[in-house]
């Protein structure tokens, strides 16, 4: 029987329940402060469900219980962020960050500056947006510029309110992390099904926002803190506003963040919380400072990864004592073999640490590292700590001299050792541990650009055997996809046509996508600037290749091999066959000559445009794009607040383009 026989009794209800879950959710997830049992907050989010479900016209999507979507997400969208979502630069010590404190007073000569120190949590960095008050869309950092919608899962994050009093358009940014607590919880449970331990709380987290199944990701136990927002028009004065403002909001800031003055007063604060870093329940491997004073953070400005009025002061890398049960040798995308040490798990800054890299060959000589040594292991933000030395006094006699293979131990063939070279490779581009990272670099953005072709599904594929190498994706069918979890058929057809659009890509993308050792984009650019078609640029001899401009030995030596190993060839046969475009002209084409061979430096932030955007229409009309300015630089394109460069560049007699100038230039075409 329904207890509440009519609509607007139900809608009181209803009314009154979400307000005292959303009220004891921030006393419990926010606050750490809660005001009734589990059991009764339970009962309450019970009654709220019954109602709903007797009263759907009455359900909304900022329901507390509407948290965890019922249906597994089929993908996750690419989204371009409203401004590029920068990373920090770190420096190490004192110091370095004196040397920071004085460049920043350099560039802004004869004023105050003061700064925010805030925690730096070690997590995943989010933006999340409002519209009239109501959570909206979640956005993770991606590369900085475009990043994945992961709306689905972090609505399940219970510290985040699902409405704001703010009605205007509001923008939050902050950092995903798990707790500690959380983080073993998972790894347990992992451990009981067999099922490989995540290596650190960050992994787990990034891991967990990127499952396409929200109920698992409600149940991981996520968390966030905000540190910047952004409304409509409107813009705090200084970072200390921003930090309020989101108090104030609703959202769960990070409490111990501090207002500092000087050198003195950041190292204080530094000091204290690299004591004490132990008795957080979550991850922190540094203090974040940043210029408090909006205004002069735009005149700072940024370069093109990090923003010139913030930087990290990381801690000083954390160690212990362990014993080597085992080394195993992986490898990775480009037939790199690094041995891996597995270890006597140890308690490192509250995670358990079992692995640690031994880098290559050489090092486990030049460290004389065996089995069943005791050894000193560091861990200093890496997600696999390093052995800084063997502890030979300790040794038994029972220690075994490990040897390195002469086989990859994936797939049994030859490795190749270069002359001169520490890193020793397997040069099977079938293997199928390059298989997978070979097989994801190929799908990539800045490559072939196969949306919806990430990590889980191409791990479906291989173990399926539906991809053994690359070509085999351009053979793949909606029956062959229907034989994957979570593909629902909207999903399978549009996997399908990206994979047939990658066909028209262009040849330098196709090059990159390759995976050629030492071929970024911009080497491939050049390449199909002098290469018409792959047949010339697989003839080419090495002198012919280090004739062409900013093409040096190491580059030329790896182009030359790669091209020289049968199976490369085949593949490329087999692309060629599946239609992938190998001969394309366009470089030829007077829009894509124009800039040809011009060199190119981009300071300050540009208006009408993301420097990432100018970057690729200087390359589409044959310019290239560098990061440091010299003798050989053409142009050097000045957005507002340029810095340092725009010295250089007059010194250096270089021409200076305005915006205006530079889009007039490109416009010349």
């Amino acid at each position: 029987m329904n207890p509440f026989p009519s609509l607007q009794q139900a809608e009181t209800r209803i009314k009154q329940l979400r307000k005292e879950i959303i009220y004891h959710e921030k006393k419990y997830y926010r606050d750490n402060n809660p005001q009734v049992s589990d059991f009764e907050f339970d009962s309450l989010m019970l009654e709220l469900r019954k109602i709903e479900e007797n009263f759907p016209e009455l359900l909304t999507p900022e329901s507390p219980s509407q948290r965890v979507g019922e249906q597994p997400l089929e993908g996750f969208a690419s989204i371009k962020h409203s401004t590029p979502m920068l990373s920090l630069d770190n420096c190490y010590n004192s110091k370095e960050l004196k040397k920071f404190e004085e460049k920043t007073q350099k560039s802004l000569p004869s004023q105050k500056i003061e700064y925010v120190t805030e925690l730096k949590i070690d997590g995943l960095g989010i933006s999340i947006i409002y519209r009239g008050g109501k959570f909206t869309r979640a956005v993770t950092r991606g590369d900085g510029i475009r990043g994945d919608d992961v709306t689905a899962n972090v609505k399940t994050i219970k510290s985040l309110p699902l409405t704001i009093p703010e009605k205007n358009y509001t923008e939050v940014r902050g950092e995903i992390y798990l707790p500690f607590h959380s983080f073993q919880k998972i790894n347990r449970t992992r451990s009981k099904k067999n099922e490989p331990l995540f290596a650190n709380p960050r992994n787990a987290a990034a891991g967990s926002i990127r499952l396409l199944a929200p109920k698992i990701v409600a149940a991981r136990g996520l968390d966030v803190f905000l540190y910047s927002v952004y409304i409509g028009e409107q813009e705090q004065k200084s970072q200390w506003d921003n930090l309020k403002k989101l108090k104030a909001l609703g959202f769960k800031t990070n409490p111990f963040s501090s207002l500092s003055s000087s050198h003195e007063e950041i190292m204080e604060v530094y000091e204290e919380w690299q004591k004490s870093r132990e008795n957080f329940d979550y991850d922190i491997d540094g203090i974040v400072i940043k210029v408090n004073n909006i205004e002069q953070q735009k005149i700072l400005g940024h370069t093109s990864k990090f923003p010139r009025w913030a930087i990290s002061l990381k801690f000083a890398a954390r160690q212990a004592t362990t014993k080597i049960n085992n080394i195993v040798v992986q490898v990775g995308r480009t037939g790199a073999l690094t041995p891996v040490a597995f270890l006597e798990p140890v308690k490192l800054s509250g995670i358990t640490i079992s692995r640690a890299t031994l880098h290559n060959e050489d090092e486990i000589i030049r460290k004389e590292i065996r089995k069943g040594d005791t050894v000193l292991i560091e861990r200093s933000g890496d997600v696999i700590p390093k052995i800084v030395s063997v502890m030979k006094e300790k040794r038994t006699g029972q220690e075994k001299v490990f040897t390195f293979p002469t086989l990859c131990p994936v797939c049994q063939t030859k490795i190749f050792k270069p002359k001169g070279e520490a890193v020793s490779r397997c040069i099977n581009p079938s293997c199928p541990a390059i298989m997978r990272k070979s097989l994801l670099h190929f799908a990539s953005r800045r490559a072939m650009n196969i949306e919806g072709l990430g990590d889980a599904l191409v791990d479906q594929l291989i173990k399926k055997k539906l991809v053994i190498e690359i070509p085999d994706l351009y053979s793949l069918t909606l029956k062959d996809l229907d034989k994957l979890e979570r593909m629902g058929r909207k999903s399978s057809l549009n996997l399908l046509d990206e994979i047939i659009k990658s066909k028209n890509q262009s040849l330098f993308r196709v090059i990159f996508a390759l995976g050629i050792r030492y071929v970024g984009e911009r080497t491939a650019r050049i390449l199909v600037s002098h290469y018409k078609n792959i047949k010339k640029l697989i003839e080419s001899e090495p002198d012919e290749l280090l004739a062409i401009k900013d093409i040096g030995p190491k580059v030329s030596e790896s182009i030359v091999f790669f091209f020289k190993q049968p199976e490369n060839i085949k593949l490329i046969r087999k692309l060629e066959a599946a239609g992938l475009n190998f001969s394309s002209l366009e470089s030829s084409s007077r829009e894509n000559t124009y800039l040809d061979g011009k060199s190119f430096v981009l300071t300050g932030s540009l208006s009408s445009m993301t420097r990432e955007q100018a970057k690729e229409k200087i390359e589409n009309l044959g310019g290239i794009v560098t990061s440091s300015l010299s003798h050989k630089t053409n142009y050097l394109v000045a957005g507002k607040a340029p810095g340092s460069k725009l010295q250089k560049a007059q010194k250096l007699g270089t021409v200076t383009l305005s915006e205006s100038k530079f889009l007039d230039l490109i416009r010349e075409k």
